[in-house]
């Protein structure tokens, strides 16, 4: 029987993703980059360098000027800047491509949790790479043909831990009004925000970001449903000393992002704390659901952890196909866990789940992945006897 759950009455019911669909290899796009660095032969050899051993080999992005020639992509100019997209241009690319894949990531969900859009309570729309209103949530509504007197929690501009804490905050609401179902969908647009490289720090910030969508159902099962992950608790924590290490601010070309080097050390100063706090147990769970925010990241939790390979597996694969999807990350690393727990046919397994964002803050929860709901009645039976 699980140890870090105290029930299974609250799980994610279904889960879905979706891809822009324009394709680029990291080797391209590093090419891409060295080329506009040819008056800085040093930032060309770095961009090489850091492309390569970031962990990423494959990204996703809504805009195709990065599958061309250089002097096709207005993001990555070389000589002359005037012609770089603005805000305003980046966050009319936001509203054209967000939707579309906002919804074909909600309708899988839908469809795999097996609950009528009519029944959705809540919905929470998390995003950190653009904003407009009426905003994702009320489209979705409209496209998804959800309730009009729908509870609508928009989640913004809170980075890469943000997808976690929207399904944490989807478990609270189904605990404090029981019958609830509730509808999270992330939608990351990071390649709009690319801009011309001056420093070493931008090339760092540029080498893994990747644009998807996600989503799931968050309610309480019931005997139909299967292959669900059972949400137990969790918490948020800012991490001392560590408040300049991550920014997101809004500049007059896009986003602007800063990813301090200090990151990985500081989670592997701080984390192993604040798990053990989390679990109140001195046996680990199992499954390691990672927020992939770069190689260095997992690197640091799975050595202060001393975790296996192939329980950092899920976390390097999306990496490694997908780049980090900042706010989407969490749910694609859930969704190949759950697929391949499903294929290997597991039996009941305990689980946890971080992911990391601007604070520096740490969003921590435990899961159990369950089969079926008979299965936990077997296994709680098997125990009393």
């Amino acid at each position: 029987m699980n140890q870090y759950n105290s029930s299974s009455d609250i799980a994610i019911l279904g889960m879905g993703t979706a891809l822009p669909a324009h394709t680029v290899a990291q080797s391209d796009i590093a090419e891409l980059i060295a080329s506009s660095l040819h008056d800085r032969p040093d930032l060309a050899r770095f961009a090489r360098r850091i492309f390569k051993s970031c962990g990423v080999e494959t990204r996703y992005t809504v805009e195709p000027s990065y599958l061309g020639s250089l002097e096709e992509c207005r993001y990555l100019p070389s000589r002359d800047q005037s012609d770089i997209p603005t805000t305003e241009e980046r966050m009319n690319t936001y509203k054209r491509e967000a939707l579309p894949l906002g919804i074909e990531a909600a309708e899988k969900a839908l469809e795999d949790s097996g609950v009528s859009p009519k029944s959705i309570t809540h919905i929470i729309t998390v995003s950190c790479t653009g904003q407009y209103l009426p905003g994702l949530d009320v489209m979705l509504i409209r496209h998804l043909g959800l309730s009009a007197r729908i509870n609508r929690l928009p989640l913004i501009f809170q980075g890469c831990a943000a997808g976690l804490k929207a399904i944490q905050m989807a478990r609270d609401v189904v605990e404090g009004a029981p019958g609830s179902q509730v509808l999270v969908v992330c939608v990351e647009l990071c390649t709009i925000h690319f801009q011309p490289v001056q420093d070493r720090e931008a090339l760092f910030a540029a080498s893994f970001f990747g644009d998807a969508a996600s989503s799931c159902i968050v309610g309480t099962p019931e005997p139909q449903h299967k292959n669900v992950l059972s949400l137990g608790t969790g918490y948020s924590v800012l991490l001392p000393d560590s408040t300049e290490d991550m920014t997101w601010e809004v500049g007059n070309l896009g986003y602007d992002l800063y990813l301090s080097p200090r990151i990985p050390k500081l989670l592997g100063v701080h984390l192993e704390e604040e798990l053990r706090l989390l679990l109140q147990s001195e046996q680990l769970p199992e499954l390691w659901a990672i927020h992939p925010g770069g190689r260095g990241i997992v690197d640091s939790v799975q050595n202060v952890m001393k975790l296996r390979d192939e329980q950092t597996k899920y976390s390097r694969d999306i990496l490694r196909m997908f780049g980090n999807l900042s706010s989407n990350t969490i749910l694609f690393v859930l969704k190949a866990m759950r697929e391949d727990m499903k294929i290997r046919n597991q039996s009941s397994t305990d689980g946890v789940a971080m992911a990391f964002g601007p604070g520096l803050t740490a969003e921590l929860m435990k899961f159990t992945y369950v089969p079926s709901l008979s299965s936990v009645v077997e296994e709680h039976d098997h125990v009393l006897l």
